[in-house]
């Protein structure tokens, strides 16, 4: 009886190896990006700097003797795929999710995080993400709400615009920080001449831009993303609007050069500080490490950012010695020294929120480089 259990054990065991499989349960790490469609690069950084951080973790024996196996999910950047995305990994038994790139697929995925009490963390910056009360999201960027005081302080009292036009498009990241540019620009004193609204990926902007040269506005300060904003600067130049542009964070993209061809050059950006210009070791180290492995940088700081929100679970995880989210989420919410990170020191609010910003511009030079003309 016992040599029949014996080789019963021995066959299984071999079963598996030839499956792949190992006896020891596995940490899963869902990544909820668009991997493909119109924000593909961002999607794919993420879900590299994931892979990457979890080969480094897995040579080192895991988190707390597991193994991370990481499960991606192609988001695609629509709202639909990542309600579908939410579903599919958590009945796959992910403990934690890095993502998603945009805030309305974020949000699309949301709940269903909440429900199953999975840990989910994103760079999505629209200030609803932190206000439903879910103790499952931590964001890993910071709220539009502290991106607008800046951008207005800029365009207002920096720059002295005198006619500001406000664009976005209409998803909850671009109407959420478009909005809160205007309050804040109004706030300060500044005269909003316009606040116009454009598809996503419609491409030509024509008409909008039209609308706008009517004003005379001495600055387009544009909300969305930089597949759009490369193509609104472009279009911007070729109809002789003269204004300046001033993109926020989602145009910090190598692309938006690309799309907006020489156009770019004298451009604005508005973001936290590029991963060059980052003075930490942990982000030199991870810099090194990413393009040794890739060959090439990461493909602006989100890559970074959601890179961090997987550290601070983790680091969490491990100071707590569970793997009980309840009890990682209220030690991440209530650290009194916080996490050395790739992207600067990580604390983290009651509601999620992550403590500290620092903003700066950015003017897009004729090489595509960035050069900083104001920091806060």
């Amino acid at each position: 009886m016992k040599r029949t259990f014996r080789n019963i054990l021995l066959t299984l065991s071999a079963v598996a190896l030839m499956a792949g499989l190992s006896w020891a349960e596995t940490l899963k790490v869902g990544v909820q990006a668009p991997i493909t469609g119109s924000y593909a690069n961002e999607g794919q950084g993420i879900e590299d700097s994931v892979r990457l951080l979890a080969a480094q973790i897995n040579a080192e024996g895991g988190v707390m003797g597991r193994q991370i196996e990481v499960i991606p999910c192609d988001d695609q950047g629509t709202a639909m795929a990542a309600a579908i995305c939410a579903k599919d990994l958590v009945n796959k038994g992910v403990a934690m999710v890095i993502g998603s790139y945009t805030s309305t697929c974020a949000e699309a995925a949301q709940k269903t995080y909440f429900n199953a009490g999975v840990l989910q963390t994103s760079d999505g910056t629209a200030d609803g993400l932190t206000e439903h009360g879910y103790w499952t999201f931590l964001r890993n960027s910071f709220p539009n709400s502290a991106e607008a005081v800046f951008a207005a302080n800029y365009m207002v009292n920096v720059k002295a615009y005198k006619n500001i036009a406000i664009v976005s498009d209409f998803s909850s990241y671009a109407t959420g920080l478009a909005e809160a540019v205007v309050a804040e620009t109004k706030k300060a004193g500044g005269n909003v001449v316009t606040y116009a609204k454009i598809k996503a990926d419609s491409q030509n902007f024509t008409p909008v831009l039209t609308n706008i040269k009517s004003k005379r506005p001495d600055v387009i300060f544009f909300a969305g993303y930089y597949s759009d904003g490369g193509q609104l600067r472009a279009q911007q130049v070729a109809l002789g609007i003269k204004a300046d542009f001033i993109g926020g964070d989602a145009n910090d993209n190598p692309d938006f050069a690309k799309l907006a061809g020489s156009a770019a050059k004298g451009a604005f950006i508005i973001n936290v500080p590029t991963p060059e210009m980052l003075p930490y070791d942990v982000a030199k180290d991870f810099l090194k490490n990413y393009k040794a492995t890739y060959g090439k940088l990461p493909p602006s700081i989100w890559t970074l950012m959601n890179a961090d929100g997987m550290r601070a679970i983790i680091y969490g995880m491990e100071q707590t010695k569970s793997f009980d989210n309840k009890k990682v989420a209220d030690f991440l919410m209530s650290m009194e020294k916080p996490l050395p990170g790739i992207t600067g020191p990580l604390q983290f609010a009651k509601d999620g929120n992550r403590i500290g910003s620092s903003y700066m511009t950015f003017e897009i030079q004729a090489d595509n480089s960035y050069k900083v003309v104001h920091a806060q």
